[in-house]
């Protein structure tokens, strides 16, 4: 298994596709060849799951989802695609397409439902490929991503007729646990606990859940949102970015397993998955007529135009009940894959795609702008740090120290942003890939640009946007590897620093001042002579 997954991820990656696509590829391939699935591999997928939604969790704001632009496109989008996707499943029952004549209204309508999910594996998974977890977009399709999940929860209970137990309640509790669980985070230390630590609190949080019949995914979630305050939160999150990884490629490669398609079922399966296009237009009429400005309406209902893994459990319920055929649970995993697929490449062009059809998609917003959308000007700044994390709130403060309030900070989490302008710094909310950002941002008084950013796309992105909006002053970046540096260079940034190199050169000079200090006030010592010697 690991070496066919290896194969395919390493095939697709080197054409320049998302490897997921090539994992996707290989479960099917595996079970084309005959191999069985061991239940190893269904635990490596749950444990992805389980991390993945504990991260999740770290990184999420409760405030985001009561914002109404949340649980109101989250709700509005399911009736309505159910609607559309029920009637349209009516239709091909009608002019008795295979597959279709034996559905009926409440078949469809439940197909329609399963369907209605976006997938948080191939969500999160997009967003953190591209750096934009933190983004408006990408707080957006979180918040709608766990909606989906609560509504999952109660569609689970309905359906099982399995009620929490009377304990369930008692979960409230946790709320006064979080002292405790902060501390025993801040005794984990920076070494192998960390991650442990993690594992600890998101399976812990999966099995407590779970023992008081709550789904138990939601418990690795609460436990993260617990947690999502702490100041050790982000590096909790980096220490256990590689097992999820690894974790999830069991994910996508247990899809494969589910059924060997037949070609009709693949067409069927193709035209189901090409609808998903409808599912994008919903999302984004949405999301405008709730005042959201076009490019994050666009954003977000791009990454959630897919379907969920959830329909599947959805389709195994309803083939247990006699609903569906089994046939169809094997159109549905294809359709999820393909979904998958079609998301994965598409996303990655998304800066570009609005580029070209901004004024186009512009027509559709709202002249009234949210508070969270509305563009903050630092005032009298001359040089502007972008991205406040470790490097780029070191860089802002050492700047300050000579230029004072002439530095300012950008930062796409708002959060974040916020947190800085308490303590009094000079920091606005904003996310430099945003095209439409720049044109209400002047840039007249800036004659340099710092870009503190983790990911070489994003540097080279904010770049081509400052470019297109006029500006005419320097622009310098980190990178840590030579390649990506001379890619930065190439793309129009003026200075690039290679983050180990600096780092080496910076720490030789302050070590050496050191041996001068101590040169210059040590009294002169006895030196012996060559006989001493």
């Amino acid at each position: 298994m690991i070496l066919v997954a290896y194969l395919c991820g390493l095939s697709l990656k080197m054409i320049g596709m998302p490897p997921l696509i090539g994992f996707l590829l290989a479960g099917f391939l595996l079970h084309f060849l005959g191999v069985q699935p061991t239940d190893s591999l269904d635990t490596l997928a749950d444990l992805g799951i389980t991390l993945m939604l504990f991260t999740i969790g770290l990184k999420l704001h409760l405030g985001d989802l009561l914002r109404r632009e949340v649980w109101a496109s989250t709700l509005s989008h399911m009736l309505l695609w159910v609607v559309l996707f029920g009637s349209f499943v009516l239709l091909m029952a009608s002019v008795a397409m295979p597959y279709y004549s034996e559905i009926d209204f409440k078949t469809a309508a439940l197909i329609g439902f399963a369907l209605s999910f976006s997938s948080t594996v191939c969500v999160v998974k997009l967003l953190e490929e591209n750096g934009e977890m933190k983004t408006r977009h990408g707080q957006l399709a979180i918040g709608v991503l766990v909606m989906q999940d609560i509504v999952a929860v109660l569609f689970l209970v309905a359906a099982t007729g399995k009620l929490p137990s009377v304990w369930a309640p008692l979960l409230l509790a946790l709320v006064f646990a979080r002292p405790l669980l902060f501390k025993l985070l801040d005794k984990a230390g920076h070494g192998e606990m960390l991650p442990l630590t993690g594992f600890f609190f998101a399976l812990g949080g999966y099995e407590l859940f779970n023992l008081v019949g709550v789904k138990g995914d939601l418990g690795a979630l609460v436990f993260g949102l617990l947690l999502s305050q702490h100041h050790k939160a982000s590096e909790l999150t980096k220490s256990l970015l590689s097992f999820k990884d690894l974790f999830l490629i069991g994910f996508f490669l247990s899809i494969g397993f589910t059924a060997l398609p037949t070609w009709s079922m693949l067409a069927t399966a193709t035209v189901i998955a090409l609808l998903i296009s409808i599912k994008f237009f919903l999302f984004f009429v949405l999301f405008t007529r709730l005042k959201l400005r076009s490019r994050t309406a666009y954003l977000a209902s791009l990454a959630l135009s897919n379907f969920s893994e959830f329909g599947l459990i959805v389709a195994a319920l309803s083939v247990q009940a006699g609903w569906l055929t089994r046939e169809w649970l094997v159109i549905l995993a294809l359709a999820v894959s393909l979904s998958f697929v079609l998301t994965s490449v598409l996303y990655p062009a998304a800066h570009r795609i609005y580029i070209r059809y901004k004024d186009n998609l512009k027509r559709y917003e709202s002249p009234q702008r949210l508070a969270a959308d509305i563009v903050q000007q630092p005032p009298q700044a001359t040089v502007l740090v972008i991205g406040m994390g470790r490097v780029g709130k070191s860089a802002f403060k050492a700047l300050r120290t000579v230029l004072d309030e002439q530095v300012a900070g950008l930062d796409s989490d708002r959060f974040r942003a916020s947190q800085l302008q308490q303590k009094g710094l000079n920091v606005c909310f904003g996310d430099g890939e945003d095209a439409d950002f720049w044109e209400n941002f002047d840039t007249s008084d800036i004659k340099l640009v710092l870009l503190a950013l983790p990911l070489v796309e994003d540097s080279r992105n904010v770049t081509v946007q400052l470019i297109n909006a006029g500006y005419t002053g320097q622009i310098a970046a980190i990178a840590r590897f030579e390649d990506d540096r001379e890619a930065l260079i190439a793309s129009g940034i003026d200075k690039v620093f290679n983050f180990y190199k600096e780092a080496g050169s910076g720490f030789a000079e302050d070590s050496l001042q050191l041996i001068s200090q101590s040169t210059q006030s040590a009294p002169k010592h006895y030196h012996a002579n060559e006989e001493d010697d």
